[in-house]
């Protein structure tokens, strides 16, 4: 299988890792090129909404990293977790075994932040992975089979009751998602529900939903939400989650058993990388070249990645997909024209705008070229959906996925509410 003395490590196999391993892999660098990731499979996060809503399947958005790279002969998948870095060995650790590198990239993304709050984190139901999505879609079903079971009205309404905590983009989205549930589907499939209400509560710190886009899409959003019945508190943060009950800054109490948590996320710290080299929201400082701070050969790509050296953005880059696949596509030509010693290029973020989806047929898009910035409603969906259907990994997931998605939309249903558990006996 191996073919090159040298081994390029790519630890993370989302949107930083799959494109700079197919990158460096076509442009015929080199090098090995090993691709580490707890999963056998790369997927999606902006669908992973959908797939915890029933709107999608699990298939639609993910795909088997070896199965993608299968035709290239000094590819290598190793299924682990990294543990620890050893730089001054060119050495890393496993929890399945020891591998050495020539050069590293980390490009491990971020996990939910819960800011120390235990009871929210033991309690709450994260959306960040697919495991996470799957076990979000199996909880919210279990649910309301027992709503439509108990005979006491309180247990009712806290089954039947949803809190979104964070209000960007996947908290709007979720929230819409349930709503578009609660008006099309949830009565229809539990009539026995008829008179609950089914109540949606969105819940963030700061003044607004959707901070970092425009005015025009914020107001937007907020005004869809509210249309769609849905409860917004701004300015407010969940301070606790326990015995049923969410805690809200203001002194608000919302019985419920169903808190999703989208409010915030941090990078992951490695054994062995130095404490100096991680800024804030534990992001791996780099140059502008994606070189980790303090090291050789180490790079950091994507949401795990602080670069201040970007002259438009000196308090870092947005933790989106765009700059993930940007700093791997300009990463994986620096490290050819270094091979052949030349002088790199470094990264300057080309921002092409922002969206979020709110419901069926409302959206918003913050665009940065073209003589139009803003659009929202029907177009700025139609816009969401091709760029999200065209941005899946292969032909088939885009293919299956648009058909989901038009039998969703004329049918305003979506059969695939099954409630599928492993069976703890063939797990490891």
């Amino acid at each position: 299988m191996k073919k090159y003395k040298e081994n390029t490590i790519i630890i993370g196999g989302g949107f930083a890792g799959i494109e700079i391993a197919e990158k460096l892999l076509k442009s015929g660098y080199q090098s090995n090129i090993i691709l580490i990731d707890k999963n056998n499979y790369n997927f999606f996060p902006p669908l992973l909404y959908q797939v915890a809503t029933g709107f999608l399947d699990v298939s639609n958005i993910s795909y088997p990293f070896r199965k993608f790279f299968r035709n290239h002969p000094n590819f290598l998948f190793r299924m682990g977790e990294l543990l620890e870095i050893k730089p001054q060995e060119n050495k890393i650790i496993l929890n399945n075994g020891e591998l050495t590198y020539s050069k590293l990239i980390i490009a491990t993304g971020t996990v939910s932040n819960y800011f120390g709050n235990e009871n929210i984190q033991r309690n709450s139901l994260p959306m960040k992975t697919i495991v996470d999505a799957i076990s979000l879609k199996n909880t919210i079903l279990e649910r309301l089979e027992k709503a439509t079971q108990t005979d006491d009205l309180e247990e009712r309404k806290k089954l039947t009751t949803f809190v979104v905590a964070g209000g960007g983009p996947t908290g709007v989205e979720i929230a819409g998602m349930l709503s578009e549930l609660r008006k099309n589907i949830l009565l229809k499939d539990y009539p026995e529900l008829n008179n609950v209400p089914f109540d949606i509560h969105l819940i963030d710190g700061l003044p607004t939903v959707l901070a970092p886009m425009s005015k025009a899409s914020q107001q937007y959003a907020t005004d869809s939400l509210k249309k769609m019945g849905i409860d917004i508190k701004l300015g407010q943060l969940v301070k606790d989650y326990a015995d049923d009950i969410v805690y809200i800054a203001d002194g608000t109490q919302i019985k419920t058993k169903n808190l999703l948590w989208t409010a915030g996320v941090t990078a992951i710290v490695f054994k062995g990388i130095p404490e100096a080299s991680y800024g804030k929201g534990k992001r791996l400082i780099v140059d502008a070249y994606n070189k980790v701070a303090g090291t050789e050969n180490i790079y950091a790509l994507g949401d795990t990645s602080l670069m201040t050296a970007d002259p438009a953005f000196p308090q870092g880059h947005p933790q989106l997909a765009q700059v993930a696949i940007q700093q791997a596509a300009l990463l994986s030509k620096n490290l050819n024209v270094e091979a052949k010693g030349n002088s790199q290029k470094p990264f300057v973020y080309n921002d092409k705008g922002s969206m979020a989806i709110i419901s069926r047929n409302r959206a918003v898009a913050d665009l940065t070229a073209g003589p139009f910035k803003h659009f929202n409603g029907f177009f700025a969906w139609l816009i969401w959906v091709f760029v999200h259907l065209f941005s899946l990994i292969n032909l088939r997931n885009k293919i299956t996925t648009f058909f989901n998605w038009m039998n969703a939309y004329f049918t305003k249903d979506q059969p695939l509410r099954m409630i599928v558990k492993s069976d703890p006996r063939y797990e490891n």
